[in-house]
């Protein structure tokens, strides 16, 4: 957590505890009403403060109150609580995919392993090309009788034979 942070943190604990000392005056909840306890500061403000036992008893769980605050904020920003972004997407332009001829060598080299026999799902699945890439790169070392097309006698799936190999 960064200085910035944490002076926040401190600011928001602050202004509970004054809220909450507003709530020995008549008007209880207002600190949960501030760190997003929206049904529990509804039920405070209604009794008192649940008659001045809950006030009471809140002054020790502010705390933990404006830390699951800050946690539940950072949560929706996609921030850990150290700052990391969570759950970044991959951006098309981080991931380099093979193209032309470097896709026609990862084809082939994947096929090596499968000994020698490939689907389109395999190769998209271990190039990170698209299907209709994929598809069009094999149709193409089809007609350049690199490979033989086939089915796969038990799923039915079009298979792509690399008979060199």
């Amino acid at each position: 957590m960064n200085l910035e942070n944490n002076q926040q943190q401190k600011d928001r604990l602050l202004v509970s505890y004054i809220l909450c000392a507003v709530g020995f005056m008549g008007v209880g909840g207002l600190h949960r009403f501030y760190n997003g306890r929206i049904v529990t500061g509804l039920f405070w403000l209604l009794t008192g403060g649940v008659f001045g036992i809950g006030q009471f008893v809140d002054l020790f769980f502010i705390p933990n109150i404006v830390d699951e605050y800050e946690h539940n904020l950072r949560l929706k920003a996609g921030v850990s609580p150290f700052g990391v972004p969570l759950n970044q997407a991959v951006v098309a332009s981080q991931v380099h995919r093979p193209t032309g001829n470097q896709l026609m060598v990862k084809l082939i080299e994947v096929a090596q392993s499968k000994g020698g026999i490939l689907t389109v799902t395999q190769g998209v699945k271990f190039t990170g090309a698209s299907f209709a890439e994929v598809e069009a790169t094999l149709k193409e070392m089809y007609k350049s009788n690199y490979v033989k097309i086939d089915n796969d006698p038990n799923t039915g799936a079009v298979t792509y034979h690399f008979h060199e190999l």
